[in-house]
């Protein structure tokens, strides 16, 4: 009976301690700042065409991975998204796209995945 007692408690102890492991989340990655909140077909999108741009190589891709990862550690997938529509719109030209080239928040939201490129740029490549 105090074998089986004893067991119970173990296991017991055994399973808060996991329990409280999972509580605090990843070892890793988060501890250094890095959210996985990016899509991976987001992550592949920009792989591809860093890779059209600098060789379809395995060096490439290796950079090119690196660099989005560490672009995913400095701004969240929602900045990376608002910053790229900005772009993207304000590529279109005409008068009712202006304000994404003029507006100080628009700006912001661009000069921020300018600087998150800038540093991948240094660290990667």
């Amino acid at each position: 009976m105090i074998s089986r007692m004893s067991a119970g408690v173990g296991r017991t102890a055994a399973i808060t301690g996991f329990a409280m492991l999972l509580a605090a989340g990843p070892a890793s990655g988060q501890e250094k700042g890095f959210i996985n909140d990016y899509p991976t077909s987001a992550r592949a999108d920009y792989v591809f065409g860093c890779m059209a741009v600098n060789g379809q190589t395995r060096d490439a891709l290796e950079r090119c991975s690196c660099s989005i990862d560490l672009i995913a550690s400095i701004i969240t997938y929602d900045e990376y998204v608002g910053a790229e529509t900005v772009l993207m719109v304000a590529q279109k030209g005409g008068e009712n796209t202006s304000i994404f080239r003029t507006s100080p928040i628009m700006r912001n939201k661009v000069d921020a995945l300018r600087r998150a490129q800038a540093e991948a740029e240094i660290r990667c490549f």
